[in-house]
C-alpha cells in the first residue's frame, strides 16, 4: 500500500522551499510508506486561520538532521518519519506542505517572526518553550545514551567525561548542563559536553573516539545503534520521558487546526502506519493534546 496525499490542484504546483538545497516541483506530495489516500478532513480545514488556508500552503521547517525522524535524501530533501506525518498533516488541511531546512535553534525563533507556520523538528515540549510557542503533541519520547560497544557508561555517573550532543536539544540545553553542575557540587570534575550541528556528527564522534558517549532523543539513539551494527550500543535506561509537539506561533488558532488533523491521522490509523513503517511505534499516542510538557 501507499499513501498519497491530496492537495488542491493549484496548490499542487507550488515548490517545496528548501534552504541551501534544490528540490523538484511537487515533491512531497506522496510518500511510499502507506496506502490509503489522505484527504482533507473538513473539520480540521475549519479551524484554520484564514491566512493560512487561502495560501493553500503550510510553511514547514526541520533541521533534518536528526536521523530516523528528520533527514535529508541523497537530494537534500528532508525525509524520516517526522517529515511524513507532518506532510500528512498538511494533506489533513488540504495544504500543500513547502518546507524550509533551518538550523534546529533557529527554527523558534523563525516561527515567532511569522517566517514559517510549523516547526517539525522533534521538538520536545518543554514548560520553557512554551513561553514563546506552543506545541501540538504528538509523540512520547526519552533519552538514551549510547558509548562504543564494551564500554561501560553510566549516565548516571559521567562526572569527567566527554559526552557529544546535538547543539540545541534539550540534552544538550538542559541535562547535560544540569548533571555537570551536580559533579562540580559533589566536587567532582565537570563533564565535557561537545556539541555539534547534527546528530550524524555526534554519533561520529563516539564511533572515532573524540567522545565517550552521546545523548539523544530515545528513537534517535535506538535508530543509531541499530545502523552501525555492533560499533555502538545503549547505555543505561531511558530516562525523561516527555513529549514531542509541532511547534506553532503562541496563541494562533493553527495550533487547533494542527491538532484536529493529528488526531484524523490518528483515528484513521495513518499515524500509526507511519510509525510502524518506521520502528517508532513504541512512542505512539492515542490523543493529540497541547502544551502537554510539564518539565
Amino acid at each position: 500500500m501507499r499513501i498519497r496525499y491530496a492537495v488542491p490542484v493549484l496548490a499542487a504546483a507550488a515548490a517545496l522551499v528548501l534552504t541551501g538545497c534544490t528540490n523538484d516541483d511537487g515533491a512531497g506530495t506522496e510518500e511510499t510508506t502507506g496506502g490509503a489516500e489522505i484527504t482533507a478532513d473538513d473539520a480540521a480545514v475549519a479551524l484554520l486561520p484564514d491566512a493560512i488556508s487561502e495560501s493553500g500552503t503550510l510553511r514547514l521547517a526541520t533541521d533534518a538532521d536528526y536521523p530516523p525522524n528528520e533527514f535529508k535524501d541523497q537530494n537534500g530533501d528532508p525525509v524520516g518519519w517526522g517529515v511524513e506525518l507532518a506532510e500528512a498533516v498538511a494533506a489533513k488541511l488540504g495544504l500543500e506542505p513547502e518546507w524550509s531546512i533551518l538550523s534546529f535553534d533557529s527554527i523558534l525563533p523563525q516561527i515567532e517572526e511569522d517566517g514559517v507556520d510549523v516547526g517539525a523538528s522533534s521538538f520536545t515540549d518543554t514548560v520553557e518553550r512554551q513561553k514563546t510557542v506552543d506545541f501540538v503533541n504528538y509523540y512520547n519520547a526519552g533519552t538514551l545514551w549510547a558509548a562504543p560497544t564494551g564500554e561501560t557508561v553510566d549516565p548516571e555517573n559521567a562526572c569527567g567525561l566527554k559526552v557529544a550532543v546535538q547543539s540545541g536539544t534539550v540534552q544538550h540545553t538542559h541535562e547535560l548542563p544540569q548533571r555537570s553542575e551536580k559533579c562540580v557540587e559533589d566536587g567532582e570534575s565537570a563533564i565535557e559536553i561537545l556539541p555539534f550541528d547534527g546528530q550524524p556528527e555526534a554519533t561520529n564522534a563516539v564511533v572515532l573516539g573524540q567522545a565517550d558517549a552521546f545523548s539523544a532523543d530515545s528513537p534517535v539513539t535506538i535508530d543509531a545503534v541499530n545502523k552501525l551494527d555492533g560499533e555502538i550500543e545503549i547505555q543505561g535506561e531511558l530516562f525523561d520521558a516527555a513529549p514531542y509537539g509541532f511547534a506553532i506561533k503562541k496563541d494562533s488558532e493553527l495550533s487547533e487546526a494542527v491538532q484536529a488533523a493529528v488526531q484524523s491521522l490518528m483515528d484513521d490509523g495513518t499515524y500509526l502506519e507511519i510509525l510502524e513503517n518506521a520502528g517508532a511505534e513504541t512512542g505512539a499516542i492515542d490523543e493529540a493534546t497541547i502544551n502537554a510538557g510539564t518539565e
